[in-house]
């Protein structure tokens, strides 16, 4: 299974400037991907694109090729495949409890009480959630939050998982905890696309990166590539921090690196 993105534009209303402009991408099965670039690049729009929140103002986001339709039965085909964990979780709870939040998503798939059920446990097991189920969403704290988020999508069963920022709010014993999920769900076949402002957790993670800068895709290519290119562009003291041992020489970069001209 794909998910493409062809030469697609988008524009919010209020604002003069595109929040993405000529995007085209490709995402195939069980890629492991960092969308990494300044805030107000368009990491979040893109996201927002992926699972039909957002709908292209010119071109197409495509599912196995086949562009993506925005009726009811349109949109639920594609929501059952790619899910969004959004940057911020609040945004993402709206039920009284963790169960009846993480039951939300399969149920409107389609699929019965005792599925979702099902669905739910699973999805709570691997996120360590089975003693808050009953807990109301509000009393939750902000690393609960973000596992209750991330749990509700996975109850969903999606094949794409989009992740705004998702270990930011995170302790460090649950940020192994998810990406430990993430490994999971890699090696089942299931594409994760990170957006992260954590360079060195990019590099570390992701077999590839996607930098996004002022609404175009600027590179996309190896994590180690795209990232060394990235840090050549940030000012001088944080490019001085974020030296490696293996940084490689422009012409060195270049030479992996599928760079898009602004």
């Amino acid at each position: 299974m794909t998910l493409g993105f062809s030469d697609v534009h988008f524009s919010y209303p209020a604002l003069s400037v595109p929040a993405l402009t000529g995007a085209t991408l490709r995402f195939a099965a069980g890629e492991a991907v960092a969308l990494v670039g300044r805030n107000g690049s368009g990491k979040s729009t893109l996201m927002l694109l992926a699972n039909g929140i957002l709908r292209p103002g010119q071109g197409a986001v495509t599912l196995d090729g086949q562009a993506v339709r925005y009726d009811r039965r349109g949109l639920l085909d594609l929501r059952s495949q790619v899910g969004v964990v959004f940057q911020n979780p609040e945004e993402q709870l709206f039920s009284a409890s963790v169960y009846q939040d993480l039951s939300l998503g399969p149920l409107n798939l389609g699929f019965s009480s005792v599925e979702a059920r099902e669905r739910v446990l699973h999805a709570a097991g691997r996120c360590d959630l089975l003693n808050l189920l009953d807990r109301p969403t509000h009393a939750l704290s902000g690393g609960e939050k973000a596992r209750a988020a991330l749990a509700g999508v996975l109850a969903m069963g999606p094949r794409f998982l989009f992740a705004d920022e998702l270990t930011n709010s995170l302790d460090p014993w649950m940020r192994a905890n998810v990406l430990e999920i993430f490994a999971d769900l890699l090696a089942d076949g299931c594409t994760v696309v990170l957006a992260t402002h954590d360079h060195a957790l990019a590099a570390s993670w992701a077999q590839r990166a996607v930098w996004l800068d002022a609404g175009r895709v600027r590179a996309d290519g190896p994590a180690d590539v795209v990232l060394t290119a990235l840090r050549q562009q940030l000012p001088p003291a944080f490019s001085h921090r974020r030296q490696t041992a293996d940084a490689r020489p422009p012409a060195a970069v270049s030479a992996g690196l599928n760079e898009v001209p602004l």
